[in-house]
């Protein structure tokens, strides 16, 4: 890895793969701001991460775990790693305010995460997990090479977000009325000012036609 190349956050991956401009405007540009979704997010956190490390018969718990992945420019934090003795095996554990998602914002995080323990401890992971609060509910992630191949794209395309400082063009979905940075990115301005100079171009372009 390129030691001038700046490392990404894995919460940056779930940040891209739910909207590249979010993304850009926390990672690029310093941008933040508080909400009702993102004070209980952050309040869930602190209650994991305040957590002691314990053991349950043949499981250990330990609790923000920081990893790291150089070959991925990866680094962050784990909510929760599992270490299950019997079966030698490790599982990742994110922790979601919300519910599970139909799209792969969260797993593709989850994957990550395995990804960084795989570099570091020389194991393999085939299986992560994501507790989501509002429905108390444990969802099992099988990380398939599917999965790994998807979240190896989103690496590789928030790395490129960063190195160039891009922010992509603002596009409006009902998930924006949720976002904590919907004053900040303004996508419904931001889609009628480029509406606006579209229009523009084909008024011109009809002018010059008739004109000729």
């Amino acid at each position: 890895m390129d030691s001038t190349k700046k490392l990404i956050p894995l919460a940056a991956l779930q940040h891209y793969a739910f909207c590249p401009r979010q993304c850009a405007l926390i990672h690029n540009h310093q941008l933040w701001a508080e909400n009702w979704h993102t004070a209980k997010g952050q309040l869930l956190h602190e209650r994991v991460d305040r957590g002691e490390p314990e053991t349950r018969k043949d499981i250990r718990f330990e609790r923000s775990v920081s990893v790291h992945a150089p070959s991925l420019r990866l680094t962050g934090k784990l909510d929760l790693l599992e270490i299950n003795s019997a079966e030698n095996t490790l599982i990742p554990v994110e922790y979601k305010k919300g519910k599970s998602k139909v799209d792969d914002c969260d797993r593709i995080q989850v994957c990550a995460q395995a990804m960084c323990l795989e570099e570091m401890l020389g194991v393999e992971i085939s299986d992560g997990a994501i507790w989501y609060w509002q429905t108390k509910r444990r969802e099992k992630i099988e990380l398939t090479e599917k999965l790994r191949k998807r979240t190896r794209g989103v690496i590789e395309a928030v790395g490129e977000l960063f190195d160039n400082e891009s922010l992509p063009k603002a596009v409006f979905m009902r998930a924006c009325n949720n976002c904590s940075l919907l004053d900040l990115c303004e996508p419904k301005v931001s889609q009628a000012d480029r509406s606006v100079g579209y229009m523009e171009a084909i008024f011109k372009d009809d002018y010059e036609k008739t004109t000729k």
